[in-house]
């Protein structure tokens, strides 16, 4: 009986894991938002990835020439774009520039998150 008790007890404690990180927020990509995004079609969330990978490229190139307005204008695009497909780094990294403009070091980290996006999204792909 005690042993019955210990094991109802394990199976209805809350999970030592429950204050870590989701696995899926460590990603490039939040794949648990990004189905919920989609309402869990597999075509649609591809699509949409490759979609978002075009256009964080462009944003890139705008965000590269270095004039304000454009700078400024790209990172808002990217921030949002980001957002909604759960590339949550690179969503931060470029509402960081949207609000500073950016220094070195954070366009920097812009262009490693987008390429980490990039090649997850490539993998998701292949798969």
């Amino acid at each position: 009986m005690a042993a019955q008790m210990a094991a109802l007890n394990i199976v209805f404690e809350a999970p030592d894991n429950a204050k870590g990180p989701c696995p899926s927020k460590v990603r490039p990509i939040d794949l648990v938002h990004l189905a919920k995004q989609t309402m869990g079609d597999k075509t649609l969330e591809i699509e949409v990835l490759q979609m978002f990978a075009r256009q964080a490229r462009a944003c890139l190139q705008d965000i590269a020439s270095g004039e304000t307005v454009r700078v400024g204008a790209a990172a808002h695009r990217l921030k949002g774009a980001a957002s909604s497909v759960g590339a949550f780094r690179v969503s931060q990294t470029a509402e960081v520039i949207e609000a500073t403009g950016g220094d070195a070091g954070t366009m920097a980290a812009l262009g490693a998150a987008v390429l980490d996006a990039e090649n997850f999204i490539l993998k998701l792909c292949r798969g």
